[in-house]
């Protein structure tokens, strides 16, 4: 049973997420930023994970304690869901078209918390949304989960193609890092004999 169930509440955002890596796509999002909401609908159905995330956040300031601590709720459901990652695949990459955009992500899920951000955006903002809050997001999420994270932009025009672009890849990743390769079913996937 790879779910998790976090509660997180601090004087910034009061969050609950429900996350079970073995679901179908289904998603129940409220974060309060509507492109927030967005992106993680997209990233529920590309990694065909289940996930409910009811966020009240201090959105009169800004989207960024949002994002961020959503980011690190998520990274904590992960590493939890996973367990001791018997089994998984371990490695993902892709190289994923959005319209004029492309992206490549790639993904160790090691333990090791690692992020490299290569993606500039064209506006600051993609409505009322920073775009800097994309990177923010997924630093919280890698330093929670114990990933070491690649995202590269080798091309795009518009920033909302950019953003869906990266958060699809990386749902397509996640979930090709976590499915269970059944040849090797009962092993941790490093020589270690630990993730």
């Amino acid at each position: 049973m790879r779910k998790s169930d976090i509660s997180r509440k601090t004087a910034e955002t009061d969050i609950k997420l429900s996350l079970d890596i073995d679901g179908t796509g289904r998603c129940d999002i409220d974060t309060g930023a509507g492109f927030l909401d967005h992106m993680l609908e997209l990233f529920a159905r590309h990694s065909r994970f289940d996930l409910s995330v009811k966020c009240k956040g201090d959105i009169k300031v800004d989207f960024h304690h949002t994002t961020e601590d959503i980011g690190i709720v998520l990274g904590k459901a992960f590493a939890q869901a996973i367990g001791d990652k018997r089994g998984i695949m371990r490695y993902s990459n892709i190289i994923l078209p959005m319209d004029e955009s492309l992206i490549l992500c790639a993904i160790d899920v090691s333990g090791r918390s690692y992020l490299a951000f290569n993606a500039d955006f064209p506006t600051e903002k993609i409505g009322d949304f920073d775009t800097e809050l994309v990177r923010e997001f997924f630093e919280a999420f890698t330093r929670q989960a114990g990933v070491t994270l690649h995202i590269k932009k080798f091309d795009g025009e518009n920033s909302h193609h950019i953003a869906e672009g990266i958060f699809k890849a990386f749902a397509r990743v996640l979930a090709g890092a976590v499915a269970i390769d059944t040849r090797f079913a009962d092993e941790i996937p490093s020589t270690k004999g630990v993730l």
